[in-house]
């Protein structure tokens, strides 16, 4: 007959192996990412380094995250440009997120500059005077900025998906992208995608383009949450690190990703700035082609966007 004590005895014994097999799997686990990790950094090509940007970042004040997403194509040159602004805004109490696009070719006051087109602004100043920018124009606090070398974004959709992530490509594409595309539905490796998020050569010009890297990202969120995709985040996590230039710790960018795979909803809330109807096509003299907002419209809008009221404007 076993007595109490001996049944005691067993129970902690029990108990100690447990917590042996948990602290193995979770010292297992830690291994496998760092290891990933590792492996996702060696592919990655570190011959040129990224510059290192100052950022003033403001918190918003209901204590929202808002990020400064941006693209960039620096193929050598001293200075590089950006096709590619959002703003991502991530709500920790509510893990809600949405996404702000605007447009490069929206007519601003640059602080210090003359009046010329959005984009300019980073290439005159980095993200803290695109920063800057979008505080005096549309009066947005930023708190953080990320900004994604183009050759990481290919390496890391075939990290992600080797088999390549299905978009329903609109129209033939190939002007100024680097690839070439047929329409219809299609898995598009890195390279492909990247090419149909920048394509601009037809009559919705930037507009369409911010419509297409808004469902670019879409996609990527939704492959990254499959189980596949999950397990592939060390190795994706280190492939990118060299191509990404931010103010952020390694710890917040963990709980922002979090945040954003975690939100509410499956689809991401998002809004091109300018909205329909607020905006007209102008052309300056050494500046060319230009749009030229209604200011207190679009920002009224990008607010109520922002603090999640229903009667947003619509986006084109």
């Amino acid at each position: 007959m076993v007595s109490r004590l001996d049944r005691k005895v067993k129970k902690k014994k029990r108990g100690r192996k447990i917590v042996l097999v948990l602290l193995l799997m979770i010292i297992s686990l830690l291994g496998y990412s760092a290891f990933q990790f590792y492996q996702g950094f060696k592919l990655a090509d570190k011959g040129q380094a990224m510059e290192d940007y100052k950022f003033n970042g403001v918190k918003d004040e209901n204590g929202k995250i808002n990020v400064l997403l941006m693209g960039v194509d620096s193929r050598g040159e001293e200075k590089s440009r950006t096709d590619t602004m959002m703003l991502a805004q991530v709500d920790p109490k509510t893990n809600e997120t949405k996404l702000v696009s605007f447009m490069r070719d929206i007519y601003v006051e640059i602080p210090g500059y003359k009046n010329y087109k959005l984009n300019t602004a980073f290439y005159l100043g980095g993200p803290e005077l695109l920063r800057q920018t979008i505080k005096q124009n549309f009066d947005i606090d930023i708190q953080y900025f990320m900004m994604v070398d183009f050759k990481g974004f290919e390496q890391s959709v075939d990290i992600l998906a080797p088999k390549g992530i299905e978009m329903d490509v609109e129209k033939a594409m190939s002007k100024n992208i680097g690839v070439s595309l047929d329409p219809g539905v299609q898995s598009l490796n890195g390279k492909e995608l990247l090419g149909y998020a920048r394509f601009r050569a037809d009559e919705q010009g930037d507009f369409g383009r911010v419509e297409r890297q808004q469902k670019v990202i879409a996609a990527l969120k939704e492959e990254v949450l499959t189980i596949d995709g999950v397990t592939k985040l060390p190795k994706l996590a280190g492939s990118i690190q060299p191509y990404i230039e931010t103010n952020m710790s390694k710890l917040d960018q963990i709980s922002l990703l979090k945040d954003v795979l975690l939100s509410n909803s499956d689809e991401i809330d998002k809004l091109t700035i300018p909205v329909e109807g607020t905006y007209d096509f102008n052309s300056y003299s050494g500046v060319g082609s230009v749009i030229e907002l209604n200011f207190n419209e679009n920002i009224q809008a990008l607010k109520d966007f922002l603090n999640g009221k229903k009667e947003e404007a619509p986006t084109e």
